[in-house]
Order: C-alpha cells, then structure tokens, then sequence
C-alpha cells in the first residue's frame, strides 16, 4: 500500500482547467499498427507497471495524501483508444490533435493514464500518444512506463496488487503523519537555511540571503539576481495547448559539444535559448535582460525514496540577450556550471520536507492559493527547459520501428506559457514543444528556429 507524497499530491492540488498536470510522449512509428496489438501487449506487461494499474483513494475530509491501490479489472477498452488524421496527415495535423488530447484533464476516479493510437499519418506512419499524471510520474519514470510496449519484454518483476487501505489504517496513519510535521518543519529548516540563498523562488525573499550567510559555513558560489523578466510567456495561461515537434541530428549536436569543450545538455540549453531569442524579436518583446529558466532535476540515487516523484527544479539564466550564438553558448555553459554547484550544495529532498512539512488537510488550500498568487504577481520562471537522455539504438513496438519519441510536457501559470524538453533517441535529439494556445499560437516557428540555432554553432569543417 503506497501513500502519495506531499511532492505527488502537490500536482493534485494546484491542477485546475488551464493548469493541467499531464506529462507524456507521442511516439512515431514507422508502419501502421492495429489497437489489438496494443491492448494485447498491454495486457501481457500490466502486472510489471503500477502506475498502469493504479487509481487514487483518498483520505475521509482531506486529512491526509491519497493512496495507490489496485482498479481490479483495469477497463483497457476505456483507456486505450484510436483515431485518424485526415488526409495528408501532416505534422501539424497531428500537433494540434495531441495539443487538444494533452488539455483534456484525466478521470481522477480511473488509474490517470490514457493511450492513443493515432492512424493517417504521412508516408504510412502511425503514431502512439500516452498521457499520465505528473503525480504517478515524473519525466525519468514516464519513459518506464512507455518502455512495456516495447520488443523485448522490459523483463519487470510483477509487482503484488496493492489492496485499498482500510479506513482505520488510514486515520491512524493521518494521525501519525500531523504529529510529525513539526519534525519535518525542524529537519527542513536546519537542512535549508544554510542554504536558503540557493533555492529557486526562496531566495529572492527579503533577508533570506542575510540569514543563510549568517548560518552557513564555508563559501558559496556566487549567484547573479534571479529575476525573471517579463515576457508574452508570463502570467496566467489558457485551457487551451499549442503543441509542436522538431528533431535534431544527434551527432550534430555532440560536434558542437566537442569542437567547445562543454556538454549536450549546454548546447540543448543554448539551442532552447537562442530559440526563443528568435519568437521573442519576431515579437518585439526582447528584454535587455536573461530570460530565466526551470531546469528539473533527478534525484533519482540521491534519495533514499525510490516511489513516486523523484525530481527537484533549479533555476538559470538563458542568455537570450546575447546577440552572439558563441558568447550565448559560453554564458550558458558557465550558468549550468553554477547551477551543478548549486544543486551540489543544496539538500536533495528540500522540495519533499518543504511539502512534508504542513499538514495534509491545508496543502491543498496552501498550493492552489500560492499557485495562484505567484502566478498571477511575480512568476519566478519564463520558461522550463529539460533534456532526458534516451537509447541509442532503435526499438520496436509489436515489431513494428520506432523512429522517434517527442515528449509532452507541462506549462503552467508559475512556470511560463512554454515548455521545450528534448529526448535523445537512436542517433537524435526528439524535441517536444508544449505551449498556451492564447501566448504562443505560432508554436511551431521554434522548430525552425531550433534547426537556423543549431546551424549557427556548428564548427567550421
């Protein structure tokens, strides 16, 4: 029996019509492929994946997070289902049909996942898009999920069916988790206050820098000021998504890494930020300023939790006010150093004892109010930018070609109207670009502007 975290829970709580927590993936296919074989390797593989077979019970009167348990006989005919694209079944058909299935808020009374076979595509292909909640998984743990379509088998354990917990287990529980929020409070401050300078969001408050400095030992890196400019990208978004696919060759994006001694995720980073450097001048919106950035981070073994959520955000500077595609990559790699320092310094799990640390029955209250508060009066991000590695080496579904895995992601009114997460993949770099409809309705510009970012660094032959 698996109780959400406060981390899970929090995806639940600030989740309302234009703040949609779905996170997924729309894979191509290279031929068509029929709904039987899905529903049959889906039926084989079930027992192995959880967060497949898993609805949410809650706690009487809110008093504590919600639990994983078992839907019995999961309905795969309800969550799994198919379309076609009219003809020609382009790509831009087939992003404005996965922007309108990713809005779609999922069923909180099923396990919150949905699956779509999507037939028509250009040149025979197919495609499958999978939508899940950000409170069953994160980025890293999505793609797990996706991988028991795959040829072979992924080889999972089956894992024993959670029963739902009993309602005298989960007051008694309610109880215990009330007296230990003071504990958690304590360990987050004496874990967090040293570095309270470090922390996205936090830090800007006034005299928080004052009192890490004063509690901390040892030098710290020194931090320029986060403040996240305005934008087209900021304040509250729409219910309504824009979605929009490039990829990048791979090999590529490593000859840039090389020929200036950084890494792929600084170049994912320059490309992201030379990108929007390019919509933001079409716009006429360009600061004099960096924008800022989301970066998520895994905690995956750096943790002692190995369920649910296992991520944290960091922020950085992208220097989209540089005019120079060099200078912008050599002002990125030095930002993505200082944020690595940071996030060496920084507890692991502050976000989890952050979240642990208040009551269950006023996190909901508390993140919708906060929520909404930041994200209508000072959004501490522009935008959210994510790089996860992926194979290298083609994979099969029913024995049919994987050319390539686009991830969908999330944008919110806190983390700007845009979101550009890449997924290396089989000699490339997928790039899935997730939008507000009413902030970004020429979203697949950036496609373009990712490819003319990426032509400018490319080193002489």
């Amino acid at each position: 029996m698996r109780q959400l975290s406060a981390l899970d829970a929090q995806f639940l709580n600030f989740e309302t019509a234009t703040n949609v927590a779905n996170i997924g993936g729309l894979a191509v296919l290279e031929t068509d492929l029929s709904k039987e074989s899905i529903l049959l390797r889906l039926s084989e593989r079930m027992a192995g994946v959880p967060q497949l077979r898993q609805r949410l019970v809650h706690v009487p009167l809110g008093l504590d997070h919600p639990y994983w348990a078992d839907d019995g006989e999961v309905d795969l005919e309800y969550h799994v289902r198919e379309l076609a694209l009219p003809a020609p079944g382009d790509d831009a058909q087939l992003g404005e049909q996965v922007a309108r299935l990713h809005e779609r808020l999922l069923d909180r009374s099923r396990p919150l996942w949905e699956m779509y076979l999507i037939h028509g595509l250009a040149g025979g292909r197919c495609g499958i898009y999978t939508k899940l909640h950000h409170a069953a998984v994160d980025g890293l743990t999505g793609a797990e999920v996706l991988a028991a379509l795959m040829d072979p088998g992924p080889g999972a354990v089956a894992c024993e069916p959670e029963p739902p917990p009993e309602l005298w287990h989960m007051l008694a529980r309610s109880a215990w988790h009330l007296a230990a929020n003071p504990a958690h409070l304590l360990r987050f401050a004496g874990e967090v206050l040293p570095v309270l300078d470090q922390l996205p969001g936090v830090s800007r408050l006034p005299g928080a820098g004052r009192l890490s400095r004063l509690l901390r030992r040892g030098p710290s890196p020194e931090l320029p000021d986060f403040a996240a400019p305005y934008t087209p990208l900021s304040g509250p978004v729409s219910s309504h998504r824009r979605y929009a696919f490039a990829d990048l060759p791979l090999h590529e994006v490593k000859r840039v890494k090389n020929a200036f001694g950084v890494t792929v995720n600084d170049v994912v980073m320059t490309l992201a930020a030379s990108a929007l450097r390019r919509w933001l001048m079409a716009h006429g919106a360009l600061p004099d300023v960096p924008l800022v950035a989301g970066v998520p981070f895994s905690l995956r073994g750096r943790t002692g939790a190995n369920d649910g959520n296992q991520v944290t955000i960091m922020i950085t500077q992208l220097a989209t006010q540089v005019a120079d595609a060099r200078r912008r990559l050599e002002f990125v790699n030095e930002a993505m150093r200082q944020i690595k320092e940071r996030f060496a310094l920084t507890p692991a799990g502050w976000l989890r004892e952050l979240s642990e640390s208040m009551p269950a029955a006023l996190n909901g209250v508390a993140d919708r109010a906060a929520f909404e508060l930041v994200g209508r009066t000072a959004p501490p991000i522009n935008v959210i930018v994510s790089n996860i590695p992926g194979p290298q080496f083609p994979l099969r579904i029913a024995g049919v070609t994987l050319l390539a895995h686009y991830p969908v992601s999330v944008v919110t009114d806190v983390s700007g109207a845009l979101n550009i997460t890449a997924f290396s993949y089989n000699g490339r770099l997928d790039v899935g670009i997730i939008a507000c409809r009413e902030r970004v309705p020429d979203v697949w510009a950036f496609p373009r502007y990712l490819r003319e970012a990426l032509d400018e660094l490319k080193p002489a032959s």
